[in-house]
């Protein structure tokens, strides 16, 4: 699976460039399926999760033009057969992960068997936009955890480890104060690896072991979370 995680989305040119280098195609022909499910557990989810699916979100991942997109709800996916959703996914050409609360998509993407699947999709691109981007790292950090009132039943806070760091997303967002640079040093120092805090302008592709930074604003790469350094 190629990987796209982002605080808002496609937000710029560039990740927009870096999307369509993954896809192999042009969006225009590409098909997708939207996982809005995140956003159920947040104050205001199900508006949230419409205006995500219709293209009126402050996250940019629907509205880019899609030959075909459908919406892939994960709390639905254990009370129907696999037949009736596996295939369609396998032969979807980007998954576009939206926000909200990273530890209940979590619990979703492994209840509805989503999770075991994501390894044999090797020609997809799994698009995240800030907890749909969180969510494939191995630890989202403490300060995260406790900011949601959703609480995993079995009082797991891990998340998929899909890639082997942590991410910080909307870095010096105007309207998130708390969401600083020093605010995102103090977090990296709480994880056990290396981490990235990124803006929403700021996108981390991943290809096979490759790692890049695509940007059009600020970002940092913490190399050893417990020091700090970059």
């Amino acid at each position: 699976m190629k990987l796209l995680l982002t605080s808002a989305g496609i937000t710029n040119p560039s990740i927009e460039n870096a999307l369509v280098d993954l896809l192999g195609k042009p969006i225009a022909e590409a098909s997708a399926l939207c996982v809005p499910t995140a956003a159920y557990a947040m104050a205001g989810g199900p508006g949230s999760a419409y205006r995500l699916i219709t293209g009126q979100s402050v996250i940019t991942l629907c509205e880019l033009g899609w030959k075909s997109l459908g919406v892939l709800e994960l709390t639905a996916l254990p009370s129907i057969d696999e037949e009736q959703w596996v295939p369609l996914v396998r032969e979807t050409d980007a998954l576009l992960v939206g926000g909200g609360d990273a530890l209940y998509l979590c619990h979703w993407m492994r209840q509805s068997g989503l999770e075991r699947l994501l390894p044999s999709l090797h020609g997809t691109v799994y698009v995240g936009a800030s907890a749909g981007s969180m969510v494939m790292t191995p630890d989202i950090g403490q300060d995260f955890v406790e900011s949601y009132s959703w609480k995993p039943p079995t009082g797991d806070n891990s998340t998929l480890g899909v890639v082997d760091f942590s991410l910080f997303p909307h870095l010096d967002h105007e309207n998130l104060p708390e969401n600083t640079m020093a605010e995102a040093e103090k977090w990296a120092a709480g994880l056990r690896g290396p981490a990235y805090a990124i803006d929403d302008d700021t996108a981390v592709k991943v290809t096979g072991g490759t790692v890049e930074v695509v940007s059009g604003g600020h970002w940092r790469h913490f190399r050893d979370s417990h020091d700090g350094t970059c």
